[in-house]
């Protein structure tokens, strides 16, 4: 398969569409935890429980009209690569992937939505959007929320919202993130100061795959941490705040090193465009910060002939779960090493033929 023809078949629309701010930031997401009720929890529940859960959300879907239609994805059918492509793709969870026998997700064509069913909750409806869109992807989650709920009864609880298997999810069972490529604020040193900052306002930053990843990339996720004693739109509004203030930081911090190291800067964004384009080798940590440098070179016009997405795209398809998919079987680390250097070679070059 040419790789033009596998990025049209793996790529998810938000990681090509662009949004709103869509140089900073790379994606919004929101997620809602949801549990049916007159079920134990996934913590406790049977495997009959779960299997019973499964076929309720497919029994939805199957008697829904197209403009709601998603394919089913059991996690017991699938090969362990194929799960962790999904998991790359921000589409489930590494504990769905891993520590779910009983699970599945449910995905939209578009891979916008996605719902996974007996991960830590029955059911996590998740929905993912390019740029700064944060109200609207809580606005199409809740469409998704009240469709489900038209079908099913949910925990719930006057006093205290939508009940969950972990107690910080409790109330609106609401988690909204945004991921972020944060340069500036590196190379000027801002990001230490930064940080705690942002976890007294009761938000917390993560690396590009959530609770324990690194920020690989300079890409960091910024999400809430509160979900009870708050609305939805009170979330996202806040997170939204913050995540505006980040951004004129960000850009501030971009023209102070334009004023005052630029020809270093663009002597760095050459040097790892070079390495992109000549490498043999290389390794994960390696590519990311020299995607990362030509994303910025992009971004402030010292680059001016490659998408304005290549930072996402190839940060994603250069995992290793996307690697072994393309080379079509399993690859050892070193073997991934010199596939990711040729995979982003030919993705660079693509650029120059279009």
């Amino acid at each position: 398969m040419s790789l033009e023809r596998f990025i049209n078949h793996a790529v998810s629309s938000w990681m090509t569409a662009e949004g709103p701010d869509s140089d900073i930031v790379l994606s919004s997401r929101v997620r809602l935890a949801r549990n049916l009720d007159q079920y134990k929890f996934p913590t406790l529940f049977s495997p009959d429980e779960a299997k019973q859960i499964i076929n309720s959300m497919e029994s939805i879907v199957r008697d829904t009209d197209d403009s709601n239609r998603m394919d089913l994805l059991k996690m017991d059918e699938m090969q362990p690569l194929q799960k962790r492509v999904l998991v790359e793709k921000h589409l489930i969870s590494p504990h769905l992937a891993e520590d779910s026998p009983y699970g599945a997700v449910l995905i939209t064509e578009n891979e916008e939505v996605s719902i996974m069913i007996n991960e830590e909750d029955h059911l996590r409806i998740q929905c993912l959007y390019p740029g700064l869109q944060l109200s609207e992807a809580l606005e199409t989650a809740n469409q998704i929320d009240d469709w489900v709920e038209s079908h099913i009864q949910y925990a719930f609880d006057e006093k205290h919202g939508y009940l969950t298997s972990c107690p910080t999810n409790v109330g609106t069972g609401l988690r909204a993130s945004v991921m972020m490529h944060l340069p500036g604020l590196i190379l000027t040193q801002q990001i230490n100061r930064i940080i705690p900052a942002i976890n007294q306002l009761g938000l917390v930053v993560r690396g590009i795959y959530g609770e324990g990843s690194e920020a690989l990339g300079n890409i960091f996720q910024i999400s809430n941490q509160i979900t009870l004693g708050k609305s939805e739109e009170d979330i996202c509004r806040d997170l939204k705040g913050v995540v505006s203030q980040l951004i004129s930081q960000e850009r501030s911090s971009r023209e102070a090193l334009r004023k005052t190291s630029n020809i270093q800067l663009e002597d760095r964004v050459f040097r790892s465009y070079g390495v992109l384009t000549n490498s043999r080798i290389i390794e994960s940590k390696e590519a990311a910060k020299c995607l990362s440098d030509v994303q910025l070179g992009i971004d402030m016009g010292y680059i001016k002939n490659l998408s304005k997405k290549i930072l996402v795209e190839l940060m994603i398809l250069t995992q290793p779960g996307f690697l072994q998919q393309y080379a079509g079987g399993p690859l050892r680390p070193y073997d991934r090493d010199i596939r990711r250097a040729a995979l982003i070679r030919e993705r660079l070059n693509m650029e120059f033929n279009r």
